[in-house]
């Protein structure tokens, strides 16, 4: 994406955000966190999607002529595996479906699914309205448009099942974006937000906020683009990690009371 088109997506959404500023109710526990142990990130990697499978980072880049599909080595940062989406495509969040990967776009309502393996293109999806999150239970995908509101989708047709929208003491969240789903609960990344909402998703209440001010230094981001976008589980060890757009480090963290 260009520099003017960038600042249009900003101007667009910058009202709402001030209006859906994401502030804890006094009945929502806050939670804060510890890092375990940081890893290298690619800064040229604008993340729009992430997530932990077998020992490998998965991330879906954005930015138009820029956006990508990428499997990385955890401990070196090492692309391992590369596809580039055609440059008229902005990319935005990655799932893994069975053998195969998702990747959906923002504003050109195609889903790409590739075989993971090889990276190789199979198949695509068509759906209306704008992609940016994507997770998955063991059952649907989960997708978010950065409304208040988040999709459940058929995974072999992409058709959208039901949707919840996310409140906090009965306040819609808006800008939900970048998505994870764990242990029964789906995390949220807020747009320009160092929060993550865990919410329930029987109904879309917040069951908690994870605050992650200060995790990464100001002077470590490269713009006021360079916002915390990532969330990647590992369920095998029970680890949580967490990054952002063109951040220089993927960070382990536990989570602990807010003090």
């Amino acid at each position: 994406m260009s520099i003017a088109g960038l600042c249009t997506r900003v101007a667009l959404f910058v009202l709402l955000f001030i209006v859906a500023l994401p502030i804890c109710s006094a009945a929502t526990p806050l939670y804060g966190y510890k890092v375990v142990a940081t890893y290298p990130h690619l800064t040229s990697s604008y993340t729009e999607g992430f997530f932990y499978l077998n020992g490998i980072f998965y991330e879906g880049t954005g930015l138009d002529g820029h956006s990508a599909l990428l499997a990385l080595d955890p401990q070196t940062g090492q692309v391992t595996q590369r596809t580039s989406l055609p440059p008229q495509y902005f990319g935005e969040g990655i799932v893994d479906w069975g053998p195969n990967l998702y990747e959906w776009t923002w504003q050109s309502h195609i889903c790409f699914v590739y075989d993971r393996f090889s990276l190789r293109q199979i198949k695509q999806f068509h759906y209306t309205g704008e992609g940016w999150g994507m997770t998955r239970t063991a059952r649907e995908l989960i997708t978010s448009d950065g409304t208040s509101t988040l999709r459940f989708r058929n995974p072999e047709t992409f058709a959208e099942t039901r949707h919840i929208v996310v409140k906090d003491a009965g306040k819609p969240v808006e800008q939900l974006n970048e998505l994870e789903y764990i242990k029964g609960e789906i995390y949220a990344n807020v747009w320009h937000s160092d929060r993550i909402a865990r919410i329930s998703p029987k109904d879309g209440h917040v069951i908690a906020w994870i605050d992650l001010s200060g995790i990464l230094p100001e002077n470590q981001k490269i713009d006021q683009e360079s916002v915390l976008n990532g969330i990647a589980y590992d369920v095998q060890h029970d680890r949580l990690f967490v990054t952002g757009k063109q951040w220089p480090k993927v960070f382990e963290i536990k989570i602990v009371p807010k003090t």
